[in-house]
């Protein structure tokens, strides 16, 4: 016959009896996928599921709510399941930073000596990739562009103004 360990109740896990609202609350108000996947299992272990259960239902290892739940207890703080900036990869064009980006964008391609009215991704990749040194791919160019809120936009063509025999020209339908 084997030996199988007791489940703990949420009392025995270092829950209080605050801990199910302050939860819910913020399960409510989370928008990060995976802050609100943390707090659901925290949740469902306060609410007296299994961890193996809370595991399966959220779709993550064990050890992952263990570790939240241990992470939580300590403070008892919805912000400590929260998930830390990290350092990520290094930007391959460091030399490029955002103001210069930004700068090299508002400029007139036509002044700078290029056949173009507009900036294109490849066009302008080109130019930041002769202008200081390092190349640019144009899904990296057009990512950091949607993160400075910098737009694409077309030239719209616009009549200076309105040709004063238009209404005779279509058929004299409107005409006075």
């Amino acid at each position: 016959m084997g030996f199988m360990r007791k489940a703990k109740n949420p009392s025995e896990r270092g829950f209080d009896r605050y801990d199910r609202r302050r939860l819910s609350q913020a399960l409510h108000r989370v928008t990060d996928a995976r802050t609100y996947r943390r707090i659901q299992a925290i949740l469902l272990v306060v609410q007296g599921r299994t961890v193996a259960q809370v595991a399966q239902i959220t779709g993550v290892r064990p050890w992952s709510v263990y570790a939240w739940v241990r992470t939580y207890v300590r403070t008892h703080r919805v912000d400590s399941v929260r998930d830390r900036p990290r350092a990520g990869r290094p930007r391959v064009a460091g030399t490029i930073t955002d103001r210069r980006l930004v700068r090299e964008f508002r400029r007139d391609p036509m002044r700078l000596g290029y056949h173009a009215t507009g900036w294109t991704v490849a066009l302008l990749a080109d130019h930041l990739r002769e202008k200081y040194g390092c190349s640019l791919s144009a899904r990296t160019l057009r990512r950091r562009m949607r993160d400075l809120d910098l737009r694409w936009k077309r030239p719209r063509y616009v009549y200076a103004t309105k040709d004063p025999n238009r209404t005779q020209k279509k058929g004299g339908w409107f005409a006075a």
